[in-house]
């Protein structure tokens, strides 16, 4: 399969795709004589992997090393298990400081009368 064709089955870009590749995340894909990249149902499934670890929340180093991973018959699942875990808590500390600011803005937004006066308990509490 060419570049385009990969690109349209696993929705990413084909400026994404060759990123990957040149990253070392996915394996390096055979050229043909003339040149061109030739992907295999292999690079597929790491492409799609690297995709849905992406939109998991996961940085291309942790991609990269799913792929290795997914490639290697002896790995434990505890290892996998482990990142995810990892990267659960990672996300659940993001979303406990996004309420947090979250609260805060709501404070601000419900104390300030929005009015054409000059006094403004937001700016007031910014500046303390």
């Amino acid at each position: 399969m060419n570049i385009g064709t990969v690109a349209e089955i696993t929705g990413l870009s084909t400026k994404s795709i060759r990123l990957y590749e040149e990253k070392g995340i996915i394996a390096t894909p055979p050229r043909t004589e003339s040149g061109y990249r030739e992907y295999s149902e292999k690079h597929l499934q790491q492409l799609n992997l690297v995709s849905r670890a992406k939109n998991a929340g996961f940085s291309l180093a942790e991609c990269k090393e799913f792929v290795q991973l997914a490639n290697n018959p002896s790995r434990k699942s505890s290892e996998v298990k482990t990142k995810a875990a990892l990267k659960l808590t990672e996300v659940r500390h993001k979303i406990a400081h996004l309420q947090e600011i979250e609260k805060q803005l709501a404070e601000w937004v419900d104390a300030c009368p929005g009015n054409a006066e000059s006094t403004c308990p937001i700016i007031d509490d910014l500046t303390k």
